[in-house]
């Protein structure tokens, strides 16, 4: 990679309309439409961006990422004529979606434009939209006049980005812009799904919980990726949809996840302070600590304040933060509750088994 760091600009939300705020989305738009990237804002996490119409572009994403070219990306618009350039048809279920949730995070698998690069596809007939509802990014979108490309701005893998500062740990020198409008809101990524008029397939638990899903277009099913001790039986030219990879979201440290069941909340604390007792005396040890939760009196370690535990949108906002700081502080394992799988959870567990997972 060129040996320069990356421009950052500050863009808070709401100085989107302002003089200054036009001046850095306009700077912004023209590094887009000149082929290059642009690293922004999303109500889920920070995403990287390219002309999702350039393939010269998009490339540079992936170079940027390290991201293998069998995995695709996910392409952003801004209204339906710009969404008209990435597809190729709508369902009706896919439509009755979009209706209820765009924009927003959910991402829809649709039959592909030919005008779309293979490259953004991994050369499927599909391609993963969604329309932001941050205003920075969505602001960027219709300024720049072209659909992004934009997959989460880390280094391919690794722990997604909730800040700026996340952005510029893993690409600085990489990328060619930066607009920092402060921490995402969400905190995990889109869901992603595909609509038939069959059934709908939730291929990435996200932000938009399946029980959302479900009550605008049942019946929906979740997709298991076939899964044996010697790794995913998923060839790499075959992934059907972002995010589906079985190792991805992780820190450097070893995440330890501790099932602490749906009991009540005592209950969660005793296991949880049993399980921590066995680690607690080494330095190098990082604790995920929900609000409230005891650690051993010998506890030697890092401790993250995740969040309230019944608020799973707080747990969601802090987790990739949470693993990122531990991960800072030079912990070789990090030790991690699983909430409950429901609502937001089942999003939360999907991010931290997958973090769990052996390289």
């Amino acid at each position: 990679m060129a040996d320069y760091r990356t421009s950052r600009i500050a863009l808070p939300v709401d100085q989107v309309a302002t003089p200054q705020g036009q001046r850095a989305l306009g700077q912004a738009a023209a590094v887009l439409r000149g082929g290059g990237t642009v690293a922004f804002a999303t109500e889920t996490v920070y995403g990287l961006g390219a002309n999702a119409l350039e393939a010269d572009a998009v490339e540079k994403i992936f170079r940027a990422k390290d991201r293998p070219g069998w995995d695709p990306l996910i392409v952003h618009v801004s209204d339906a004529q710009m969404l008209e350039r990435v597809i190729a048809d709508v369902s009706p279920k896919a439509q009755r979606l979009m209706d209820a949730f765009w924009p927003g995070p959910l991402t829809l698998l649709l039959p592909r434009n030919e005008e779309v690069p293979a490259l953004v596809t991994a050369g499927r007939p599909l391609v993963g939209v969604r329309m932001p509802s941050h205003p920075v990014a969505h602001a960027l979108i219709e300024l720049a006049g072209v659909p992004v490309a934009a997959p989460s701005a880390n280094r391919f893998g690794y722990t997604s980005p909730t800040t700026a500062q996340h952005v510029l740990d893993d690409l600085d020198g990489r990328i060619d812009l930066l607009l920092d409008s402060g921490a995402a809101w969400c905190g995990v990524e889109s869901t992603v799904v595909e609509a038939r008029e069959g059934s709908v397939t939730i291929y990435r638990l996200g932000a938009i919980t399946a029980a959302e899903i479900e009550a605008i277009a049942a019946p929906v099913i979740t997709y298991q990726p076939a899964f044996s001790s010697n790794g995913p039986n998923i060839s790499p030219t075959s992934l059907p949809s972002p995010g589906v990879g079985i190792r991805h979201y992780a820190p450097r440290a070893v995440v330890i996840l501790i099932e602490v069941g749906n009991d009540a909340e005592l209950v969660q604390r005793q296991i949880w302070l049993h399980e921590v007792g066995q680690l607690a005396t080494n330095a190098k040890t990082g604790a995920m600590l929900p609000a409230n939760w005891p650690l051993p009196a010998d506890f030697a370690g890092h401790r993250y304040e995740w969040g309230k535990w019944d608020d799973d949108r707080q747990l969601a906002a802090n987790l990739f933060a949470g693993l990122r700081w531990l991960d800072s502080l030079g912990a070789d394992r990090i030790l991690c509750p699983l909430p409950a799988e429901n609502g937001l959870g089942s999003a939360i567990r999907d991010r931290l088994r997958k973090a769990a997972r052996p390289a």
